[in-house]
Formats: C-alpha cells, sequence, structure tokens
C-alpha cells in the first residue's frame, strides 16, 4: 500500500511507501500502477531516468514536455536529499501558475507525483544527490520545454540560491501573465 497526501497543484501528490518491518529490516512497495489508478492517476511507465548531482544547491528545472508529448513523473531521491518543485502550467487548472514543494530524501523516502501539463525542478540540499524518475511518456527532445527558476511570476521559494545551475535551465524565459 501507498499513502496519497494531495499538495497545493491540482493532481500532483506526495507519495509515500507503506514499510512493513521486522528484523531483517522493512520492505516497501514503491510503485503501483492500480494504485495510482486507483487515484485516477497515470501509471503508465515508459522510461526510467537516474540523475546525480555531485555537489549540494545544484538546480535542475523548471522541465516540461510541450503537447503532444506531455508526460507524468514519479520522482524520489534515493541518496541525499532536494527540495523538488511542481508548478502548475495548464491552461484551464483552478491551481494555475501554483507551485508546491517537498523536501525528498534517502531517509523520508518520499516520491512526487508530477502530472502532465506540470513543471519539474529541483535544488539539491546535500552533495552527491541521486533521483529516480518513473516517466510516462517518452522524451521528445524537440517537445523539452522549461520555465526559469526565478519567475516572479510563479515566486517559488527556495531554501537557497543555487550554486550550480546548467545554461539552459538559467536561460529558460519568464511566464508572461
Amino acid at each position: 500500500m501507498m499513502t496519497f497526501r494531495e499538495t497545493r497543484v491540482a493532481g500532483a501528490f506526495v507519495i509515500e511507501a507503506e514499510r512493513h518491518e521486522d528484523e531483517r529490516g522493512f520492505f516497501a512497495r514503491t510503485f503501483s500502477a492500480e494504485e495510482l489508478g486507483g487515484h485516477g492517476l497515470d501509471g503508465r511507465v515508459a522510461e526510467s531516468s537516474l540523475a546525480y548531482n555531485p555537489a549540494a544547491f545544484t538546480l535542475r528545472g523548471l522541465h516540461y514536455q510541450r503537447p503532444p508529448h506531455e508526460e507524468t513523473k514519479l520522482v524520489r531521491c534515493t541518496r541525499g536529499s532536494v527540495y523538488d518543485v511542481v508548478v502548475d502550467l495548464r491552461d484551464h487548472s483552478p491551481t494555475r501558475l501554483h507551485w508546491d514543494a517537498v523536501e525528498l530524501s534517502d531517509e523520508n523516502r518520499l516520491a512526487l507525483y508530477v502530472p502532465e501539463g506540470c513543471a519539474h525542478g529541483y535544488l539539491t540540499l546535500t552533495d552527491a544527490s541521486e533521483l529516480t524518475y518513473l516517466i510516462s511518456h517518452p522524451y521528445v527532445e524537440e517537445a523539452a520545454a522549461g520555465v526559469r527558476w526565478d519567475d516572479p511570476l510563479i515566486g517559488i521559494q527556495w531554501p537557497a540560491a543555487p550554486a550550480v545551475i546548467g545554461a539552459r535551465d538559467a536561460s529558460y524565459p519568464d511566464l508572461v501573465a
């Protein structure tokens, strides 16, 4: 079983795996297409990705795929800790331009479900952080897009300024109201 907690972004959830513990340690299911579907979420997995970040305060994002290649993501931090952010970019969403964030870490073992039409990004809080992604749609380079991490229209409250950011992520444009 998994526990689903709604965020301030419609359709985005923090997911906690139910641990079954004994003298050996614990076991927990971290993905179930059936449980996701039971909450009205997309449980398809077309790709799985891994991101490693050697330095704390590395920023990645805010990324999304343009239609018709939109994707859902299930993101989990398997090493270290990150401040993980979802931003609603959907035109007809009641939470358009709202954002929410959760700390994902190897200690809390939480995951963030990012629905189609939302941008995703994170700031590493520790050195040597690693994240895994389950993604519903194959990556299409021509559909890759992004929003600037410090766009004033969104107003994300990051815990710190990034020390490392890629040129592409730093050059994304601001949204226009």
